[in-house]
């Protein structure tokens, strides 16, 4: 038996272990998911949240706490996948929504919020105009297709590992239930190899679509000379730059965008901005957003019974201008960098394949050694090493994505923190010999 194939084997007996305590330790969680097979395919309605043998069900969440449903605490780090930046039912937002509740619900019309979170909005990320959607999927699709409309293309170049919403995603060859747009998949942070499908393809295309960091992908980082190029060969062939600040727009006070210097034609933002509501949002430059105006003759038409629905415009509007403001943004994102440093920094003293990317609140876990800059850099992972880190850091009460990643929310604070370095400290010791003979 080889080493590589010994370590496998060491691997599965020990994923074997720990998923047999995980079934024992939450019998109710796994009733609960035998008991909705019967009327959710899979007992699902979301698919990132399936794992096998059954994922956990919560009960209740306060500030950066979950229980579950056979009552274990865990600190919550994965933070709603971005979407849960002020922690579960913050006394602020919650005012915001009860005042709202009080008011009524579903006007069916304008309403005395929406035009000033909308000014937040505008005034936070540099965009001349927004318009307001239900999820970050649907302002992507509302992007794309504006941008299709003013340019009269159907190509749009997308990204490998990226992703923009559950029918625009783009890891592991695509999805077959995409939208039907006229894709073209380049290599993430490769300058000449994107260039040259633009240069090949760059009559058809309408948009090129990207995050300026891939977060479903493992946070991975555009780099600055990327995304200018990109910016350049936009302008170049006359298609619409839509940068997809979904999650990367907690990064920095203004969203990633105004770190790199870089203007989008069209930004796209949802998750936390909804200040824990359902919330999607597409903005840029007037040229393009105000043909939505509705008073021109060649308006674009945007529906959308819920765009601007109270409990989202109170919410967000409380959340974006009194919670996390310029400063908080900062002081949260300097928190993230130095967590990540930290758990770094155990992974090299542990000889360990094992390290943390992302930026600023945002960090993923990979298995591996070297640099990793890319989605395919980032799929040499060892799956299984991932799994049998996310037990065992659910056994020690750190809740995170199966896949590794995690967003720290504005509850989270130092003892937080050192509850997540020693977790991962404890799993670098109890599985030395096994990541030893992985790595």
């Amino acid at each position: 038996m080889t080493s590589t194939s010994r370590a496998n084997t060491d691997i599965d007996t020990a994923l074997a272990e720990v998923r047999q305590a995980y079934t024992v330790r939450n019998p109710r969680s796994r009733a609960r998911f035998t008991d909705a097979t019967a009327s959710m395919p899979g007992g699902n309605t979301r698919t990132v949240l399936h794992y096998d043998p059954f994922p956990l069900a919560m009960a209740r969440g306060e500030g950066c706490r979950l229980w579950d449903l056979d009552g274990a605490e865990y600190v919550d780090f994965l933070g709603e996948y971005t979407a849960g930046l002020y922690g579960h039912s913050h006394p602020i937002i919650r005012a915001a929504i009860d005042r709202a509740l009080d008011r009524g619900l579903s006007f069916g019309a304008s309403n005395a919020t929406e035009a000033g979170f909308a000014a937040a909005v505008c005034a936070r990320f540099g965009l001349d105009r927004v318009r307001f959607t239900n999820s970050g999927t649907e302002a992507n699709l509302m992007a794309l297709v504006t941008a299709c409309a003013v340019t009269g293309r159907r190509g749009v170049l997308a990204f490998g590992g990226g992703y923009h919403g559950g029918v625009l995603t783009f890891a592991g060859g695509g999805s077959p239930i995409n939208a039907p747009f006229d894709f073209v998949v380049a290599p993430y942070n490769d300058i000449e190899a994107t260039l040259a499908l633009i240069d090949r393809h760059g009559a058809d295309l309408a948009a090129i679509i990207l995050e300026p960091m891939q977060g479903s992908g493992g946070c991975l980082p555009a780099e600055p000379a990327f995304l200018a190029a990109l910016r350049a060969a936009a302008t170049r062939i006359g298609a619409v730059l839509i940068l997809d600040e979904v999650m990367t727009s907690r990064l920095a006070p203004g969203g990633l965008a105004s770190v790199h210097g870089v203007q989008p034609d069209l930004t796209t933002l949802g998750k936390y901005i909804g200040g824990g509501m359902s919330f999607g949002a597409f903005g840029g430059r007037a040229e393009l957003m105000d043909r939505f105006d509705p008073r021109r003759p060649d308006a674009f038409p945007h529906a959308g019974t819920f765009n601007n629905n109270v409990l989202t415009m109170s919410a967000g509007l409380v959340g974006l201008t009194e919670l996390y403001t310029p400063a908080a943004a900062a002081a949260l994102n300097a928190r993230g960098d130095a967590l990540r440093d930290r758990l770094n920094a155990l992974c090299r003293d542990a000889d360990a394949p094992v390290q943390f990317t992302g930026i600023g609140s945002m960090l993923a876990v990979h298995t591996q050694r070297g640099p990793i800059r890319t989605p395919a850099d980032a799929a040499r992972d060892d799956a299984g090493l991932k799994e049998l880190l996310f037990f065992d850091l659910l056994a020690q009460g750190v809740w995170l994505a199966r896949r590794g990643m995690m967003a720290l929310s504005l509850p989270i604070g130092d003892a937080e923190c050192d509850l997540l370095a020693a977790a991962v400290a404890e799993f670098l010791a109890a599985r030395r010999s096994l990541l030893a003979r992985a790595g």
